[in-house]
């Protein structure tokens, strides 16, 4: 008996954001911990709509770069599609660029316009 090999190629492999959902994130943003960010300045995180990025690639980044609850992720993303723009955490700026960043990494992997943005406070 052969035994067949098998290859993971683009199309065998589940989409980006569906490997999110099982990804553990060491997020840890604790202030106590880190004491650059008290003195940080705060920033706004927007979130703006598009027609293109699924809703559901939407909720699990809110989820899991923003840590924001499921009910929480699902508001935010119904408000920024009906809004065109929704708010979506208040943030020390070196962690607002921190995750807008990662965020903006996850997209583009997975081809998406998702855009989002800061305004300082």
């Amino acid at each position: 008996m052969e035994l067949e090999k098998q290859c993971l190629t683009a199309s065998t492999l589940p989409p980006f954001w569906l490997a999110m959902a099982e990804i553990e994130w060491d997020l840890d943003t604790s202030l106590d911990q880190d004491t650059e960010n008290a003195q940080d300045d705060l920033a706004r995180v927007l979130i703006h709509n598009d027609d293109v990025t699924p809703m559901e690639f939407v909720v699990i980044i809110l989820q899991r770069i923003f840590q924001l609850s499921p009910l929480e992720a699902e508001h935010v993303m119904i408000t920024a599609h009906f809004n065109g723009l929704a708010l979506v955490a208040t943030l020390p700026l070196s962690e607002a660029k921190t995750r807008v960043g990662k965020a903006h990494f996850a997209a583009q992997l997975e081809g998406y316009p998702l855009m989002f943005t800061i305004e300082l406070i």
